[in-house]
């Protein structure tokens, strides 16, 4: 069977510019698409729509996810959830054991950036699978070939069932750069441990998909990247995410956050063991 990529999906599937993302990367991973719809969830299923919480309104949803589903480029399927989010995605991930999660900004332009932020954050935790992040306008580089590794210095381990860069990297032809900020508390990496983090977690092959290295000393390390990226062409910002930055009370203003807020570009998370 195909590999999956799990799209979490809006009311009426409004957040469409995900989606579109989503089908062209399943395109030369040779993926089938889950549009995954969760009824009793704010940012899925806002308040104004549970008035289609009714026999006929579920009937249109799905009929209307069915349809959109029918008309992707790759084979694609509707799983709507009476769940809340957290078993939903449980549930959908331990089903179909997806490459990544797509999650994408909410149809309702009033919607905060705060929300996208929980409840990426939200599904790192749960599933501890790859979450990427689409934003709704500013990227035009497709199928992103140009890719930037963010990351913290310290040697990492990712979750199981993580080699989607590698296999984003061989199926675009796509090159991978890794950039690291440092600052006055922070001294610079060991950049043979780094590449021998990237190898053992199979985030490149042996080829020559890793380009290079690049450190920059800034006080604002989410701003240091976001600048790197810009500075390199990126198309695709990769970034490991450790449970410690995702698990405090603050966490909406960790580095993770902050990119996810502000980053232009698409921002895949790699959730990491520590």
């Amino acid at each position: 069977m195909s590999p999956s990529l799990v799209v979490l999906t809006d009311f009426f599937a409004v957040s469409n510019r995900a989606l579109s993302y989503a089908a062209g990367l399943a395109l030369p991973l040779n993926a089938h698409l889950v549009l995954l719809h969760v009824r009793h969830d704010g940012l899925l299923a806002p308040a104004e729509y549970h008035a289609g919480h009714t026999p006929e309104g579920e009937q249109r949803t799905r009929r209307a996810l069915e349809t959109l589903a029918s008309a992707q480029p790759v084979p694609a399927e509707v799983d709507i959830s009476d769940d809340y989010l957290p078993e939903a995605v449980q549930e959908v991930v331990r089903r179909h054991q997806p490459l990544l999660l797509v999650l994408g900004r909410p149809g309702l332009a009033h919607a905060p950036q705060e929300i996208i932020v929980s409840t990426a954050m939200d599904l790192l935790r749960q599933a501890q699978f790859p979450v990427l992040v689409v934003p709704t306008v500013g990227w035009d580089a497709f199928p992103p070939r140009r890719l930037l590794l963010a990351v913290d210095g310290e040697p990492f381990n990712l979750c199981h069932n993580q080699r989607v860069v590698q296999r984003l990297l061989q199926a675009n032809e796509g090159t991978l750069d890794v950039v690291h900020i440092t600052d006055d508390e922070h001294g610079r990496p060991d950049a043979a441990d780094l590449l021998r983090s990237i190898r053992q977690n199979e985030l490149v092959d042996e080829g020559p998909e890793l380009s290079r290295l690049h450190e920059l000393s800034r006080q604002r390390i989410a701003g240091g990247v976001l600048e790197e990226a810009a500075r390199q062409e990126a198309d695709l910002l990769v970034v490991v995410a450790r449970r410690h930055s995702l698990l405090g009370s603050l966490f909406h203003r960790s580095v993770t956050a902050q990119l996810l807020q502000e980053s232009p570009i698409p921002v895949l998370l790699l959730p990491a063991q520590d």
